[in-house]
């Protein structure tokens, strides 16, 4: 099974174990499960709630004995001595040591010798094992992960007031995609975060899925703007189409209607350069009845900051809109044919039902139809002829 988590309005520890509970996870077997933690009598309550007319689940840990503060030694050992599968309790180890090493280098120390407090408690413990514990009953093997909403303001803590995000959640989710949002306060805390970066293999948008369960798990704030849910969907994968493949990629565009025409060859010639996946130009008609031209790259997620850079040197633009898509792709490779002007490039693809096609590079035609000195489109048509043929 495949889970993911749609994090519009962040994530936390309880909001990931309420989004479970809400799908049908028993917390009485929870409760059950997390008191052969060496953490005291503890009980796992979940409440219906409503944010913005969505009903979710709230969870609130109980306990009897106040919680001492632990190191991060003490959390593993708890862990590592529970009467839990190996599965549950490396996904546990894994996401505290996650945190663990953000908290290490935020107070520069030795990461056995992080002292927790928020974490440390025993409602952040019962989160994360809980967490593990739900993503091996329900039988998830792969998740993904909307970017992360990261909030913007102070929140208090064990050490005073710190900025939005947390310095340990901003350590944790280096290389994940974050953006700030609209709403005031702590959106992802330091366990959410270490909980989604030790889960999800992908972040971006919904994969191709046959949705099985839904659950929704609901934060303490309360938002104007948004609800202050965590929303997780369960089911299973659809398989890539026989010949294709799945990626992410990022859209930039941008709408220019002051620009010297002649400069658009060289801007393509730069973003290719750059890492463009494709360019294309569409025109447009702008404000004032203006007529303009729509720049529209498509590019990795690691290349967005390059394409940006040279959108902002080489164009007029003051401003640039992207956005995070999914694309499926046939299967494709270079080959090269045999025909009676020289070997030339194609491009070969694979459809669905298996059949193969070929076409011809334009480069490589280019070059041929110049060195023998014969139109372009004869070119063409031999390097076709010869693709469908199979003389490569």
């Amino acid at each position: 099974m495949h889970a993911h988590f749609d994090c519009f309005s962040g994530i936390s520890g309880d909001m990931v174990l309420g989004a479970f509970v809400d799908m049908g996870v028993s917390t009485q077997w929870l409760t059950e499960m997390i008191r052969g933690l060496s953490i005291g009598d503890v009980e796992i309550v979940a409440r219906d709630v409503k944010k913005h007319g969505i009903g979710a689940k709230k969870i609130t840990v109980l306990e009897n004995d106040a919680s001492p503060a632990r190191n991060y030694r003490d959390i593993i050992n708890i862990i590592q001595d529970a009467r839990l599968g190996d599965r549950v309790k490396n996904t546990a180890v894994d996401i505290f040591s996650r945190i663990a090493d953000a908290e290490a280098r935020v107070h520069r120390c030795e990461k056995d010798d992080v002292h927790f407090h928020e974490v440390g408690a025993v409602d952040s413990i019962v989160d994360v094992v809980g967490a593990a514990l739900c993503l091996d009953h329900l039988n998830i093997d792969t998740v993904s992960a909307s970017p992360l909403p990261l909030g913007r303001g102070l929140v208090d803590c064990a050490h005073g007031k710190l900025p939005v995000p947390a310095p340990a959640t901003l350590e944790i989710v280096k290389g994940i995609p974050v953006y700030g949002g609209t709403a005031d306060g702590e959106l992802v805390t330091p366990t959410g975060a270490g909980i989604i970066a030790s889960l999800a293999e992908k972040f971006g948008p919904i994969p191709d899925m046959q949705i099985d369960r839904i659950g929704y798990g609901s934060g303490s704030r309360e938002c104007r703007d948004l609800p202050n849910l965590l929303r997780v969907f369960v089911g299973k994968k659809i398989e890539a189409t026989t010949g294709s493949g799945h990626d992410d990629v990022v859209v930039v565009e941008t709408n220019i209607d002051d620009m010297n025409p002649e400069l658009y060859g060289y801007l393509m010639e730069k973003l290719f350069t750059d890492g463009a996946l494709d360019v294309s130009y569409t025109s447009v008609q702008m404000k004032k009845n203006r007529p303009g031209t729509k720049v529209e790259v498509l590019c990795s997620p690691e290349k967005r900051a390059d394409i940006a850079r040279c959108l902002f040197a080489e164009t007029s633009t003051i401003g640039l809109r992207y956005r995070l898509v999914h694309r499926q792709t046939l299967s494709r490779s270079v080959c090269q044919v045999t025909t009676n002007l020289g070997e030339i490039q194609v491009k070969c693809t694979t459809d669905p039902d298996g059949r193969k096609h070929c076409a011809p590079e334009y480069e490589a035609c280019r070059k041929i139809a110049l060195k023998n000195k014969v139109p372009l489109k004869r070119v063409y048509e031999a390097a076709a002829k010869a693709g469908k043929d199979g003389n490569r």
